[in-house]
């Protein structure tokens, strides 16, 4: 909403005004050891030094180097705190001193390092995250294998794993990211030079580790998730400061999910194009109220497309709104989209006239986005489901007719008194209300009977001749052609307006219920408590019944946990208490109820941290 209406956004406003008071963190990423990330570090801070910058060094590991130790020359070192370890002392930061010092600059190497037992922190990161806190800046250093989510990557690439890893959050709270770049013939020309390891260990590095494909693989990764990072800052700088995009300084895909079954293929055909940009991507689904209208089969459907974009790498969201375009531009717009992916209509062209078609007014409204129409092939059918939903069986009801029956009546009656002080072609004014008052009160189908009525009621009791339908004056035929027209059009816009307040009322409801579920669940210790607050909720949210199983103790198979019916169901719940043939079953202090299962059953009762819940 605030990038639709040109302001700044209030998330990243927020994310500005948490790092207020804050130290900046800049981090000198390698793709392996021997790239220079000590010695580019030293650089920066003789440079800041001669700056009038207050720096002093938290740690450095110079491995020996001369180049790397003269750099240290006139730089401020604070001795290492002592920390003895099984016989051996270890010589670690001393936070504190830095803390007490309270310098502008501190120099942090190696932020994967693990601490020794009895320091305050297990993780050299999380001394630097406390130093940030403080207000204090920081540089530090970190080679790309030891980032936590590249770990796997890493070790299929060069059969060693890193044991010693740092969360992709120290890489995501970086102001700064310095890559120092090396191509492989260099490193491994330093290494056999001596200048990473002693010529022993040099040759075996080579031979395993440093190879030409290894390290070109570690320095694509490197630049990877520096691009990456790069790119959030990006966006954060255009929402902070209300920038309309697209940016592109990198690619970003977008495709639109819908319940067409030819949706699968677009899925997959986004997919290749963003592997082809080397770009990420994200599926959309735009939830209207279009959307409770569709059947069981449907809304599966798009569920597995959803599924689907997952599984193929791809981010997934679901935004609720009124216009599709609107919502999709809106979306792209905030997140820096430069190319929107989006399935050919198949809609007639009579649809599209009356209803809009999302393509065309896409393709109008994007501006510098690319938009991409594709035909998607959907000879591949949609895997049907092994659990089928019983269909909702929907009674025809008679009331909402009869409602707006009433309704015309009433109009009826204050039109006949409405004749006796004004003309009476001001009387269709009442049966426009009585429309109006039907298409809130019940809806669509409802509102369109009403209008009918109204013209025969209005015809029948008040154009001459009365009391016949017959139209003497052709302009009064004019008169009811038009009022038809106007009653059915406000029908239609009035039942379109309580369809979103009943959507937007059912989804401020189902997350009132999901916020006071999160409530319960924190609050709750014991898996038996959580297991029937599931059940609990999901029965009340979908008013399904609902059964957990769990893996029987010591033997195979399953074995009922807990299960509730749903809160329509005048039936009693299924508690959470094993019982045998004939037990009773039932909340705790109530009339217990007898168990019907012939041969015993899996229940239980329900625990009192539950139900008090």
């Amino acid at each position: 909403m605030a990038e639709r209406e040109g302001r700044p956004s209030p998330e990243a406003l927020l994310a500005a005004a948490k790092q207020e008071g804050r130290g900046r963190l800049k981090i000198v990423l390698g793709a392996a050891p021997g790239v220079g990330k000590t010695y580019e570090m030293l650089l920066s801070a003789q440079a800041k030094r001669r700056e009038g910058v207050d720096v002093v060094v938290g740690v450095v590991e110079s491995h020996g180097r001369r180049e790397t130790e003269a750099l240290l020359e006139g730089l401020e070192v604070i001795p290492r705190q002592q920390v003895e370890y099984k016989g051996h002392i270890l010589a670690e930061m001393d936070l504190d001193a830095i803390l007490k010092r309270r310098p502008q600059l501190v120099l942090v190497d190696e932020l994967a390092h693990t601490n020794a037992p009895g320091s305050r922190h297990p993780k050299r990161y999380l001394d630097v995250e406390e130093i940030i806190a403080a207000g204090i800046d920081v540089f530090g250093t970190l080679n790309i294998q030891h980032v936590e989510s590249l770990n796997d990557v890493v070790a299929k690439i060069t059969r060693i794993r890193v044991r010693e890893t740092v969360p992709d959050s120290i890489l995501d709270q970086a102001d700064d990211i310095e890559v120092i770049d090396l191509s492989p013939e260099d490193l491994i020309k330093r290494l056999r030079e001596g200048k990473v390891y002693v010529p022993q260990q040099a040759e075996r590095a080579v031979r395993h580790y440093f190879s030409a494909g290894n390290l070109t693989a570690l320095r694509e990764l490197a630049l990877r998730r520096t691009a990456q990072r790069v790119d959030e800052q990006l966006l954060s700088h255009m929402r902070a400061h209300a920038i309309s995009g697209p940016w592109a300084a990198g690619e970003r895909v977008l495709v639109c999910v819908s319940e067409a079954p030819s949706t699968a293929g677009l899925i997959r055909s986004a997919r290749r194009a963003a592997d082809h940009l080397r770009a990420p991507w994200t599926a959309i689904y735009v939830e209207t109220a279009r959307t409770q209208h569709l059947s069981d089969v449907e809304r599966d459907r798009i569920a597995d497309f959803l599924r689907l974009a997952e599984r193929l790498g791809a981010s997934t969201i679901t935004i609720p709104g009124r216009n599709i375009a609107e919502e999709v531009l809106a979306y792209a717009t905030a997140n820096n989209i430069t190319q929107i992916v989006i399935g050919k209509s198949d809609r007639s062209r009579c649809f599209e006239m009356i209803h809009g078609s999302v393509v065309h007014e896409l393709v109008r409204k994007t501006g510098q986005i690319s938009v991409h129409v594709i035909s998607a092939d959907d000879s591949e059918p949609v895997p049907p489901k092994s659990v089928q939903t019983r269909p909702k069986l929907e009674p025809v009801r008679i009331e909402p007719y009869l409602g707006s029956a009433v309704a015309v009546a009433v109009a009826l009656g204050i039109g006949e008194l409405l004749t006796r002080v004004i003309d009476v072609h001001s009387v269709a004014l009442a049966f426009l209300t009585a429309v109006l008052a039907s298409a809130i009160a019940w809806g669509l189908l409802p509102s369109l009977f009403a209008s009918v009525l109204s013209v025969l009621a209005y015809n029948f009791f008040f154009l001459e001749p009365r009391y016949t339908l017959a139209v003497a004056d052709p302009a009064n035929v004019v008169a009811l052609f038009f009022f038809l027209t106007v009653a059915i059009i406000v029908s239609n816009l009035t039942a379109a307006t309580r369809r979103q307040v009943v959507t937007a009322r059912l989804r401020a409801k189902a997350t009132a219920e999901l916020y006071a579920f999160s409530r319960k669940v924190a609050g709750i210790g014991a898996l038996d408590d959580l297991l029937w607050a599931t059940a609990y909720q999901i029965s009340s949210m979908l008013n399904v019944r609902t059964v957990l199983l769990m893996p029987v103790k010591d033997g195979d198979g399953l074995e009922v946990a807990s299960g509730y019916r749903p809160r329509t169901s005048s039936t009693v719940p299924i508690w959470q208490r094993r019982a045998g043939p004939g037990s009773t079953i039932g909340r705790p202090g109530a009339a217990p109820t007898r168990c019907p299962a012939p041969s015993g059953c899996s229940c239980r009762c329900a625990p009192a941290a539950a139900r008090s819940a």
